[in-house]
């Protein structure tokens, strides 16, 4: 009786072609990716050693490291996610749960969208005349960490408002039906049901943090000294509190510079490490996500 169905008569070869691309398609990510990465570390790998992560590019030394690019990477991974994640998700929220469809409302999302489209120097030029002139930071990691953080906020804002979105209704109407307030239910039960795809977008904007270089050549620069610590606690911390205020260029930066000198080596060098840190983000993130969602 199987046999006689509709389906099984009629012929579909469209369906076949379109599988077959949809299979071909995906294939072609695969590969792409695993080229990319094979050909950065075949050129790279030979010059990524602990001399090359534990020491700093001087002329005077003759010596090509990235350790102080790795601290600046950190320190502007850390600032701009301390700017940026606080008024993302207070947005989120606010878009969500409390804005009412309006004016205020469309313009906000519209804002959200044109800062999304804007290309990386832009944000750059205005870094560099707001924060680094007008507020006299100057070239440093506060700077370029400010300027990052405008970056990456739609990226923020917008993977929260999903993950907003994607938590039952039944959740709220429990959490009210108990007498529980809204600010209580927002921070309770629906901030933690939503907080994988939360952190799913705080991982996707550290990674277009890491990747970042055309802003950050005209805010943070492109120091690469490290702090020198070595006094008591307190004395380092504030040191490394002083580093912010510095110049400091990030890895990208530094293969930037690297390129620019025709150093390809170290250049491909510095691609191994970034590609191990970007896979070492989203791996941090699948193994969060996965036990914040079995909690």
């Amino acid at each position: 009786m199987s046999d006689m169905t509709l389906y099984r008569r009629r012929e579909r070869p469209l369906e076949g072609f379109l599988l077959a691309a949809v299979y071909g398609a995906a294939s072609v990510s695969v590969f792409l990716l695993l080229g990319i990465v094979g050909y950065v570390f075949m050129k790279g790998s030979r010059t990524v050693n602990i001399g090359f992560l534990t020491t700093v590019t001087s002329s005077l030394k003759r010596t090509i490291g990235i350790a102080g690019n790795i601290v600046n990477t950190l320190y502007i991974i850390v600032l701009t996610l301390l700017a940026a994640v606080p008024v993302g998700i207070g947005a989120a929220v606010y878009l969500n749960e409390y804005a009412k469809p309006g004016r205020l409302t469309d313009m906000i999302e519209f804002t959200l969208e044109v800062l999304a489209g804007i290309p990386s120097v832009i944000f750059g030029l205005f870094g560099m005349a707001f924060f680094g002139e007008t507020l006299r930071l100057g070239y440093s990691l506060l700077t370029g960490a400010l300027t990052l953080a405008l970056a990456v906020l739609p990226l923020i804002v917008r993977n929260t408002q999903e993950a907003l979105r994607n938590v039952p209704d039944s959740y709220r109407c429990g959490a009210q039906g108990l007498g529980a307030p809204k600010w209580y239910m927002i921070r309770t039960v629906l901030l933690p049901s939503a907080m994988p795809g939360i952190l799913t977008g705080v991982i996707l904007a550290a990674g277009r943090i890491v990747g970042e270089s055309a802003a950050l050549l005209f805010t943070a620069g492109s120091g690469r000294l490290l702090p020198k610590l070595g006094g008591n606690f307190a004395e380092d911390i504030r040191l490394l509190g002083r580093k912010a205020l510095e110049s400091g260029g990030t890895l990208t930066v530094e293969l930037y510079l690297q390129m620019q000198k025709g150093r390809y080596d170290a250049a491909f060098g510095v691609g191994c490490v970034l590609i191990v840190i970007v896979l070492g983000m989203n791996l941090l993130i699948r193994l969060a996500a996965g036990r914040l969602r079995r909690i």
